[in-house]
């Protein structure tokens, strides 16, 4: 493999003041064998300085290149030099092309269920260079025409309305766009249309999915119409790239989806095989509504470096959940939002990674790392504390301005500040530098001062929130007990003390009510021990995510024991309507007694009894009965648990109402497999019955859970010795390895991530290396030990990446280990010992 040159910021910033790109036009030939493909590519581009030399990216075999009519060549990596530059240029590019399997580039994927093969392209970040070449950086923008040649029998699909010639398919003239966002799907594509509006609707799977994307088609359908009635009249301005809008569904996907213009790809987990949940519905419609939003806001308007990244996908994700919840029949995003969304943003901004929300990015593989739960997660809470600074209103009159005045250029966040100071007469500078140039979370902590209490606010940085304070007083006793709202206090905080205009303490203090800011939340003494005691007796859905999150970030940073977690959450989780928050609080209560409780196994149990109860008590077929079981799948560990497992997955004991459907069965495989409680026979079998690209991954998770000696050996060998995994059976094997309960057997595997890790860092792509770095890792393994024998991977002669991710794994270890140290402790003094007596 060549070896591919990182582009830099300087580079681009370069190369952007240098050259104007008019067009790309592109000819793909698919008819080949099964490894490579024919790339034609003809670029025009202006030159501001003729005499000047540039380079062009092109991460494949060159055959030929010329420019304005004379050779150049050959490749210099994955650069082709071009000098002499006229003030107007033509390069034409011939080149062979390799298929991927990594999801990087045009991934080709060949469907077990009927052996047909499929293609997608996938150009984010920089691999459009894959594919044709072209200058890969976002803000040397063009229009792209292609053609392509394809099998009789296969459907192509683009960014652009297609016209058919036999087996050519060729496809209008988008309108200006960066290398990125270029896609093409190619295969026989099972294919649904509609229209909505005067635009075209398609939504495309493979053959094999069929009638599982027909059976949600009208809902998908539904929810796209509804989402783009709302974001046209929310951007101000109709659809932007034609009047086509496809969404396609593809195998091996590395992402949820990706905003290509005209021809979004989505993963398939999309493509529901079995009984879900509601909430999982609502899920799909936040994505959809994500990718969206990305027409207007990344796509019509495009950063100008990946600096800005952040704002592409900060203002995708809070029209995600803001689209969704006004737009369409699913309900409570922002219960959603806050119960389970927003954990991802506080983890990744108390790693030792965190960054500014705006990144100081260097170079593209500096992008690919801060891809993270900060320029998702955080990034849209800040602007939605942006927008209730400044008002819905002025927020998105900015906006529409910002749309109107950039379209189809590229900007930076200076230019959306810009236009939201005009809409809403403020000077958001200091707002600005406060949230976006700085990192870290603040902690709000209600504290009582005499007879007042204040609003502390704990960080490096004080930052300006507004915010609402609930007040909540509990009435009545017993079962009909409830913490009813007395006033929620509209409150500006600027400093470390804000007074609270509070005559009567109430039961229940709970800063953020309404949740319109990133802010971890504390509690006094008092509201602490109302929230812990049940918090069924507090009706508002959203205020019980806001008081749930606070008790998990409380357990994540030691200050609460994990047991007292876990208790709070058997007590309350009853109350709980929604799916979503049940999912999100067993899962949380599972992952502190698996990791932040000294001695967990108890806790576990505990937690699969009370899922066994609820699964056999809910009712038949509901969201909740199904949650349960999943639940109580994941925290089996007991000989009696796991034999409730076995007789849903015999159908020998089965809750009234339950569908123990294919996705199903194989959750109880994975989890049943881990316990040790099944052969590779039985696995055999299940694939069997599922022999689909699907259940061929659920069967490599599977075995690689099983805990034997063999099992863990194979599979190891697999993850870092075989080349020809694909992207998604990497992730599927790396997903079973790490068991809890398996520590004597994984222990020797510590050494050998140490070992290995460079060398596979070096050798696989940007992506896989990602992954191995992450999933390899010891996470299970909560012991001093590891944190000293992972240490030397930190060592400055590594790569940056790989430094990165080792150290946030490491630091979530090291959470762990805190966690259990300090409930250790309390539990010490609770006893009235010594650590001396009791050692």
């Amino acid at each position: 493999m060549q070896r591919v040159k990182n582009l830099t910021r300087d580079e681009a910033r370069a190369r952007a003041a240098l050259l104007d790109v008019t067009s790309y036009d592109v000819a793909l030939d698919l008819t080949g064998g099964a490894e490579r493909f024919g790339s034609v590519s003809v670029v025009a581009f202006s030159c501001r300085e003729p005499g000047a030399s540039t380079f062009v990216e092109l991460d494949a075999q060159l055959l030929t290149a010329e420019l304005n009519g004379r050779p150049v060549g050959p490749l210099d990596g994955n650069r082709l030099q071009l000098t002499d530059l006229q003030a107007d240029n033509l390069l034409t590019v011939s080149a062979r092309c390799a298929y991927s399997r990594t999801g990087e580039g045009l991934h080709r994927f060949s469907d077990p269920a009927d052996g047909a093969t499929y293609l997608y392209a996938q150009s984010f970040l920089d691999d459009a260079q894959r594919i044709f070449a072209c200058f890969d950086q976002p803000d040397l923008k063009a229009t792209f025409s292609l053609s392509v040649d394809a099998p009789q029998d296969w459907t192509v699909v683009a960014n652009g309305r297609c016209t058919r010639r036999g087996g050519r398919w060729e496809f209008a003239t988008t309108e200006r766009m960066s290398t990125y966002l270029f896609t093409v799907a190619a295969g026989p594509w099972h294919s649904l249309t509609g229209s909505h509006d005067g635009i075209e609707l398609g939504l495309h799977c493979r053959r094999s999915l069929a009638e599982h994307l027909d059976a949600d088609a009208a809902e998908l359908f539904e929810v796209t119409e509804q989402c783009l009635d709302f974001q046209q009249e929310r951007f101000g301005r109709r659809y932007p790239f034609g009047d086509t809008y496809d969404q396609l569904f593809v195998p091996e996907f590395n992402a949820g989806a990706m905003e290509n213009p005209g021809a979004v790809t989505f993963s398939e987990m999309f493509v529901f095989r079995s009984r879900t949940t509601d909430d999982e519905r609502r899920k799909r419609a936040m994505v959809v509504a994500h990718e969206m939003s990305h027409m207007w806001f990344g796509d019509l308007v495009t950063m100008r470096w990946w600096d800005d990244l952040w704002l592409n996908e900060s203002f995708a994700e809070l029209m995600g959940f803001l689209t969704v919840d006004r737009a369409t029949r699913f309900r409570d995003t922002w219960v959603d939002f806050s119960a389970s969304r927003k954990a991802w943003g506080y983890r990744a901004d108390q790693l030792p990674s965190t960054h500014p929300v705006q990144g100081d990015v260097v170079d593209n593989r500096s992008a690919l790392l801060n891809f993270d739960g900060i320029s998702y997660a955080k990034g849209a809470s800040v602007l939605r504390q942006l927008m209730a600074t400044v008002g819905e209103e002025a927020f998105f009159a900015g906006v529409r301005s910002y749309v109107a005045r950039h379209a189809f250029t590229n900007t930076t966040f200076a230019d959306l500040l810009t236009e939201l100071e005009r809409a809403s007469g403020r000077d958001l500078g200091e707002w600005s530098r406060a949230w976006l140039q700085t990192s870290g979370v603040s902690t709000l902590r209600t504290v009582g001062e005499g007879d007042r209490v204040v609003l502390a606010q704990e960080s490096d940085v004080l930052r300006p929130h507004r915010i609402g304070v609930g007040l909540y007083d509990l009435v009545g006793t017993g079962p009909e007990a409830a913490l009813v709202l007395r006033e929620r206090l509209d409150v500006e905080v600027a400093g470390p003390r804000t007074p609270l205009a509070v005559d009567v303490r109430p039961d229940l203090l709970l800063p953020n009510d309404g949740d319109l800011t990133f802010a971890k939340v504390r509690f006094d003494p008092s509201s602490l021990a109302t929230v812990l005691a049940d918090l069924r007796r507090l009706g508002d859905p959203l205020a019980r995510a806001l008081c749930w999150a606070a008790l998990w970030d409380a357990c994540r940073d030691g200050e609460l024991p994990a047991t007292a977690f876990v208790r709070a959450v058997l007590t309350g989780v009853d109350g709980e309507g929604d799916p979503a928050v049940v999912a999100t609080l067993l899962t949380q209560a599972r992952t502190a007694a698996v990791l932040y409780a000294p001695d967990g196994g108890p806790l576990r149990d505990e937690l699969a009894e009370a899922s066994r109860l609820a699964a056999w008590s809910a009712p038949g077929g509901s969201d909740l009965q199904l949650t349960r079981v999943r639940a109580l799948a994941a925290a089996a560990r007991l000989p009696a648990a796991a034999e409730v497992l076995e007789g849903l997955l015999s159908g020998a004991d089965v809750p009234p109402g339950l569908s123990v459907d294919t996705e199903l069965r194989w959750h109880l495989v994975e989890c049943l497999a881990a316990l040790g409680r099944l052969t590779h026979d039985a696995v055999d079998a299940e694939l069997a019955r599922d022999d689909t690209a699907a259940g061929r991954l659920h069967a490599l998770t599977s075995r690689a859970a099983m805990p034997t000696e063999g099992d863990k050996a194979r599979t190891w060998t697999a993850l870092t010795s075989d080349g020809a995994l694909s992207n998604a059976e990497l992730a599927a094997l790396a997903g079973g390895f790490w068991q809890p309960g398996q520590d004597a057997l994984l222990r020797p595997y510590v050494a050998r991530y140490v070992a290995e890790l460079p060398g596979l860092w070096e050798a696989r792509t940007p992506q896989v290396a990602g992954v191995l770095a992450q999933q390899l890792f010891p996470s299970t393994l909560v012991d001093a030990r590891v944190l000293e024998r992972t240490a030397v991977l930190e060592d400055p002669l590594h790569p940056a990446g790989l430094r990165r991710y080792v150290a946030e794994q490491r630091a979530d270890l090291q959470r762990a280990l805190t966690a259990r140290e300090r409930a250790g402790a309390t539990a010490r003094e609770r006893a009235g010992a010594t650590p001396r007596e009791t050692s």
